[in-house]
């Protein structure tokens, strides 16, 4: 058994009038992420990491935020097109550990929730899945409440 692994990092502005989805879970916020999709940054991340692994590009190549059948699009319904895509491929997803960066609000209370979300959208259990959060101590677009990063890794075989 070969493994192979891929990174996979977004980020996108935080705007009044958008839900914050972080890992397909809505959290109450003032603002939320702004994009063409539903801007789960931490959804893309993981998905780009998937498609890193698998050598298959990235998530723009592959739900372009130019094609109108993408906007608004749910990202773990995309996330579940992908964990399709590679087990067609032969691929199985070993584990993933990702991050958000985000100033506020506090995603502690939520990170269970994304965790079990995200495992569930890949179908594979929640300890093969690390969701983190952090701040960017108040440096940067993250820290003056800009915007919103998230990094993630992840292990296929």
């Amino acid at each position: 058994m070969t493994a192979a692994t891929g990174i996979g990092w977004d980020s996108h502005r935080l705007v009044a009038g958008r839900p914050l989805i972080l890992g397909g879970v809505t959290i109450p916020h003032d603002v939320g992420l702004a994009g063409h999709s539903d801007a789960d940054v931490l959804t893309h991340a993981v998905i780009d990491a998937l498609l890193g692994a698998a050598g298959l590009g990235d998530i723009g190549q592959h739900f372009p935020d130019t094609d109108p059948a993408y906007e608004g699009a749910d990202s773990i319904a995309l996330l579940r097109a992908v964990v399709a895509d590679l087990g067609a491929r032969g691929h199985e997803i070993g584990n993933v550990d990702a991050t958000v960066v985000l100033e506020r609000p506090k995603l502690a209370p939520h990170r269970e929730a994304m965790r079990d979300r995200l495992a569930e959208a890949m179908g594979i259990a929640p300890d093969r899945v690390n969701v983190k959060a952090t701040t960017g101590e108040r440096m940067g677009f993250v820290g003056r409440g800009e915007g919103a990063a998230a990094m993630a890794v992840a292990t296929i075989s």
